[in-house]
């Protein structure tokens, strides 16, 4: 039997009595990276054969793992931290020991992704997981654009060092909606920022954040139109620009349809 096991994302008592059974009673343990599943392992008092497969080798590896399932052992797999297979390895793994009409078994747990959605306040009701999106800029605002339209709660996966940069594309293509940054997951220094795009884009100006980020998108909502034409934004604009100064009026407007400040301040500037 092949055992998928979850791993702290963190706090290392989030683990699962069964996971530490599991991890106990199978012949051998293949991880992501031996370094940090042997402190796991050390920390539980968990001696077993530890063996690395990971995305450079599961092509490799998976072989390996399924003539040791044929000759009967018992063997767990678990990634760095979270569930195996969402944005880690062990899905090639998975699908190729089921192929081969062997048993799989998925143990709950934990799993960062979900821990962000439900904390962050945001629509539960439906979900889109993302992962990482493209790093290429080009390939990045295509990604973004076709998930324009989709209603759901969006969650993705960012390094700090590109985060400001996919913000930015976030709001220019998604429009200014609410979103979540959840920062280091059961760690230390956990942390949720929220607020509107354009909010948290001016908060991160002077701030560097550092850790494992989750940004939790809010979905594209019925009543706002994010492809309502120039013209009835103009129209909409000079109602309220009568009233208030023209930045106010820009904030207020672009908040209210959720499309980016940018598109409203530009067409602003012919009336």
């Amino acid at each position: 039997m092949l055992y998928i096991c979850p791993t702290p994302v963190g706090n290392l008592e989030d683990i699962t009595l069964r996971t530490l059974k599991v991890l106990q009673d199978v012949d051998e343990i293949y991880c992501e990276d031996t370094r940090r599943t042997i402190k796991l392992l050390n920390h539980y008092d968990i001696k077993k054969p530890l063996f690395s497969l990971h995305e450079h080798n599961e092509k490799i590896k998976k072989s390996e793992v399924l003539s040791k399932l044929i000759q009967g052992k018992n063997i767990a797999y678990v990634s760095d931290a979270g569930m195996p297979g969402i944005s880690d390895p062990g899905s090639e793994l998975i699908s190729y020991v089921i192929e081969n009409n062997l048993d799989v078994t998925t143990l709950p747990g934990a799993c960062a992704m979900v821990v962000a959605l439900v904390n962050s306040g945001l629509s539960t009701k439906s979900f889109c997981f993302i992962g990482f999106l493209e790093r290429e800029n080009g390939r990045q605002i295509k990604q973004l654009q076709d998930l324009l339209e989709k209603k759901e709660t969006l969650i993705i996966y960012e390094s700090p060092h590109r985060i400001k940069k996919t913000l930015k594309n976030i709001y220019e293509t998604l429009g200014n909606r609410n979103i979540v940054i959840a920062r280091e997951i059961s760690k230390k220094f956990e942390e949720y920022i929220r607020g509107s795009l354009e909010e948290i884009n001016d908060k991160l100006r002077e701030t560097e954040l550092l850790g494992e980020l989750i940004i939790v998108v809010e979905g594209n909502k019925e009543e706002k139109d994010i492809n309502i034409s120039d013209d009835e934004i103009k129209i909409q604009l000079s109602k309220y620009m009568l009233e208030m100064s023209k930045k106010d009026a820009v904030k207020l407007l672009s908040k209210e349809l959720g499309i980016s400040k940018n598109r409203v301040y530009d067409l602003s500037l012919d009336i």
